[in-house]
């Protein structure tokens, strides 16, 4: 009998900023893969739930959530869990991004980017590992870092998102080596520039000049990081935790 270890059938997955972008996509292609998903999003993304439950068949909902404020991500957490019975995985996705360079950066902008993308990413990866820890449960934690955590962008200037997701591709090993014991996997992807709201809105030339730089000439889509997040949160992954995959159609490499 072949085995699919593959399938996300029976689990439960938590998707943060899953109400646009990466999040979106990838919550869909996941509940494709068969686990239920519960998106957490500062919106409502009740519509995005509901379009996933039907595309899917599986069962989906949302909640709205700031993040980056530790006592909604732990209610939420509990609400999610009540709701659908139980919690297995989490695609600590949400994050945004100020293109502004550093001697113009203030305080403010700076600790917000921080904020979000780093800090939040530790509040609800501890918050779920603190749920599995109390129900005797085992799961599986992908990050979403960038290759920004490897390499430093041009011609924007982003020092503020550069920093937080060089913070988010660290902190991914060292919650993953603490948790070894606890039997929770944690892992990163680390995506190039990818077509999203996010990267819409910005200066043409740049985009340009970001794809003259892409040895695959082209920016990449949401749906081409989801094999990724898909095989790091399934059973085809048991031995692989700690690790941060760029996908950035070679970006890094050159």
């Amino acid at each position: 009998m072949k085995t699919d270890r593959f399938t996300l059938d029976g689990k439960v997955t938590i998707v943060t900023g899953g109400g646009q972008g990466i999040g979106k996509v990838v919550a869909g292609e996941l509940a494709d893969q068969g686990s239920d998903i519960v998106i957490f999003d500062l919106q409502d993304a009740t519509e995005v739930a509901n379009q996933i439950a039907e595309q899917h068949g599986v069962s989906a909902m949302a909640l709205v959530c700031d993040v980056t404020d530790p006592d909604q991500v732990a209610k939420a957490i509990d609400q999610a869990a009540d709701r659908m019975g139980t919690l297995d995985l989490l695609f600590n996705n949400a994050g945004i991004c100020l293109h502004k360079p550093a001697l113009e950066c203030t305080p403010t902008d700076f600790t917000k980017v921080v904020d979000v993308n780093l800090n939040a990413i530790f509040f609800v990866a501890q918050a779920f590992a603190r749920w599995l820890v109390a129900h005797n449960k085992q799961g599986n934690i992908v990050n979403t870092a960038s290759m920004s955590a490897t390499i430093v962008n041009i011609p924007q200037g982003q020092a503020s998102y550069n920093s937080s997701k060089a913070g988010v591709a660290h902190l991914t090993k060292s919650l993953a080596v603490e948790w070894a014991p606890l039997g929770i996997r944690v892992n990163s992807i680390s995506p190039g520039y990818i077509n999203t709201e996010m990267t819409g809105n910005v200066r043409e030339d740049w985009r340009q000049i970001w794809t003259d730089m892409i040895p695959f000439k082209r920016m990449g889509s949401p749906e081409e990081l989801a094999g990724a997040v898909i095989y790091l949160l399934s059973d085809a992954a048991t031995y692989t935790s700690g690790a941060d995959l760029i996908i950035d159609g070679c970006f890094t490499v050159v």
